[in-house]
């Protein structure tokens, strides 16, 4: 290994100093919070699309066996 190597691999080492395993704090509670505060609102688009496929299925009805079929 030539001196510029090492060199190379001394900045490295400075760069990304190394990690401890152990996490500094519990996120379980975190985890809780965040669930809680989770919204279940369907957003407008789910709707329009919902609304899109009924009106392509009242248009033409023949195309329900091809969506079964890929379902």
């Amino acid at each position: 290994m030539n001196q510029e190597d090492k060199r190379i691999k001394e900045l490295l080492k400075e760069a990304m100093p190394p990690t401890s395993r152990e996490l500094d704090r519990d996120l379980w509670p975190q985890m809780l919070r965040r669930l809680e505060q989770r919204q279940n609102a369907v957003p407008w688009f789910d709707w329009a699309l919902l609304a899109a496929l009924a009106l392509w299925l009242c248009v033409s009805p023949g195309t329900i066996p091809v969506l079964l079929y890929h379902l």
